[in-house]
């Protein structure tokens, strides 16, 4: 049985479609998933919890508010106890809550609350699918790591003819199999990245850092951890949330970094996205510099170890694969390729953090993988999606190094 072991949270929309994911929960059970359901009030109208339940064998959950639950389990451990959510149908009321983060009832709050993949099937009329609304909604679904399945084209209930049908129970059991596989791909494997920018102190109050927000390498350490690798992150200071399933290390400058990079050797990947200082002062002051009239302050500042270079130039210990990062302001591919060259690593990962393009700080990256093969240049994409793009071929690569 394909998903034998593996736990599914079925949300159900209020739409014609509903019926079919009676079916799906056939489907599921048969291939060994456990199938527990959040039946919405819309889904009430065309499916009832008693055959809904009795197809999955479990407790049909409906009301966010019913205490007996919250003490048994709670919207939150709902939210989290799945390996994958799935949200089948996806009307466009369901899909414009999920991109605005409206939380008004359970199945928007436990979608709000969860920490897993998310796989929806939108089912709609066609003018409702083709609306501008519902696809900038899909667009920012999309942004935020959520993957769609369907919709079909063909009749609908309402008699017209378009792109807006559910996709079918096969389809929708077909990329289940396909994601929860994919979320093994880097099982038994170990993991490191790096990410945010350092602080390299000069006195107790000042520090020389960059505009780095961490949103990137925290991203890509999530979705490493989301295909099963054993993750270690080591972040300098940063305002993002630690992900979760990673181990955190925090970190403050340089040096530091390198220290935890060494001692989480040996990992079978390592990703250096964090933004490194290139220098620090050379002898911080232990009290506050204090201006002395219009004299410029007289500062001497030394070079940081690279951590890139250290850990792909080691003998031992030495990842299978390491990737770097370049953030460039001009000449992007000629700067990337030659930093690729002079730090021995495997892969660099290039982008332009111009700031016209709003990348540094910002949501979303376009990117350049160069890698012994040549140059692939990436659409400008959310940054968990960059994320989940490259930890994809990082476990192809893997796998096609072990095979």
């Amino acid at each position: 049985m394909a998903l034998a072991g593996k736990r599914i949270l079925l949300i159900i929309g209020g739409g014609i479609a509903a019926y079919k994911t009676l079916e799906l929960i056939r489907g599921l059970r048969k291939e060994g998933a456990a199938v527990r359901a959040v039946l919405t009030q819309g889904g009430a109208e065309f499916v009832t919890a008693l055959s809904v339940g009795a197809l999955t064998e479990d407790k049909v959950y409906q009301n966010l508010f019913d205490l007996t639950d919250e003490a048994e389990m709670g919207h939150i451990e709902l939210s989290r106890q799945a390996d994958l959510v799935v949200v089948a149908p996806a009307t466009a009321d369901l899909m414009a809550k999920m991109a605005s983060g409206i939380a008004s009832d359970l199945a928007t709050t436990v979608l709000m609350a969860t920490d897993k993949p998310v796989l929806i099937a939108p089912a709609m009329n066609v003018r409702m699918w083709e609306h501008p609304a519902t696809q900038r909604n899909l667009a920012t679904l999309t942004r935020d790591g959520i993957q769609a399945i369907g919709p079909n084209e063909g009749d609908m209930a309402c008699g017209e003819f378009g792109l807006g049908r559910m996709a079918e129970p096969e389809e929708i059991l077909t990329a289940i199999k396909k994601k929860l596989n994919d979320n093994d791909a880097l099982k038994g494997l170990r993991a490191l990245v790096t990410s945010g920018p350092t602080h390299e102190p000069i006195d107790p109050v000042r520090y020389l850092a960059n505009r780095s927000s961490g949103k990137q390498g925290h991203a890509i350490a999530a979705a490493l951890a989301n295909l099963g690798a054993e993750t270690t992150l080591v972040s300098g200071p940063t305002a993002q949330a630690d992900p979760r399933g990673v181990n955190v290390i925090h970190v403050q400058t340089a040096q530091e970094m390198l220290a935890a990079c060494e001692g989480a050797l040996p990992v079978d990947v390592a990703v250096f996205a964090a933004a490194v200082a290139d220098w620090r002062a050379d002898a911080p002051a232990n009290a506050k510099l204090k201006k002395t009239g219009d004299a410029g302050a007289d500062l001497k500042l030394v070079q940081n170890p690279d951590i890139l270079a250290t850990i792909a130039g080691l003998t031992t210990k030495r990842p299978k694969l390491v990737i770097g990062f370049a953030a460039e302001t001009d000449n992007v591919l000629e700067h990337a390729k030659a930093k690729r060259t002079r730090k021995r690593c495997d892969w660099l990962v290039a982008n332009d953090v111009s700031a016209a393009t709003g990348i540094m700080g910002g949501d979303e990256n376009e990117i350049h993988l160069i890698t012994p093969g040549g140059v692939e240049d990436w659409p400008r994409l959310g940054k968990r999606e960059v994320a989940a793009r490259l930890a994809a071929r990082i476990a192809e690569e893997l796998k096609g190094a072990a095979a």
